[in-house]
């Protein structure tokens, strides 16, 4: 079950519904599903959470994590030994947002030879998420009546609805999207 990107007070406030309105059971639902689909289409979980990653060895001293961003590292062995903590200039690991990197060590080449336990993802849902998610589930509310309408003329009118993500939206997941980068 995916965590709600947004509440339903705050669907409410961007719809201008009052609370306690008869919609709410309905809305509930669409915080869910527009939450769900959002963790879908960005192939990730926003809030924070422990992984444990097995990985192949690159050669190298740099090895991107697939949960972002990375807050803190657990453990790190590679071919079996353990890695202390250590800096930039310390030898031992240190990460960045994305990536978890070595100094006085390597990523030694091999299948599955390096496991690193991490907690990564944000405290709370970013700002620019939870808007997204308010504006998707707006937009199922507001098409729920006409789902399948591709155009409509009535005296000479025409309507056509268009069934994709609003640009905005579209551009703030694209932004938050996980891309795991592949190695040569």
């Amino acid at each position: 079950m995916t965590t709600p990107l947004t509440t339903l007070a705050a669907l409410e406030a961007y719809l201008g519904l009052d609370p306690g309105n008869a919609d709410e059971a309905v809305l509930s639902q669409l915080v869910a599903a527009a939450s769900g689909m959002i963790a879908t289409y960005c192939n990730r979980d926003f809030l924070s959470a422990s992984y444990t990653e097995t990985r192949c060895g690159t050669g190298g001293f740099v090895l991107p994590l697939a949960a972002t961003p990375i807050t803190a590292v657990a453990s790190l062995t590679i071919d079996g030994l353990a890695v202390p903590a250590g800096s930039a200039v310390a030898a031992g690991y240190f990460f960045l947002p994305t990536l978890l990197m070595l100094n006085g060590y390597r990523f030694t080449r091999g299948l599955g030879n390096v496991t690193v336990s991490y907690t990564a993802g944000y405290a709370t849902v970013p700002d620019d998420v939870a808007q997204a998610a308010n504006a998707l589930a707006a937009l199922l509310y507001k098409e729920r009546q006409h789902l399948d309408l591709a155009s409509e003329n009535i005296g000479g009118n025409t309507t056509t609805y268009i069934h994709k993500l609003p640009p905005l939206v579209q551009m703030t997941l694209d932004q938050r999207k996980r891309v795991v980068p592949s190695w040569p």
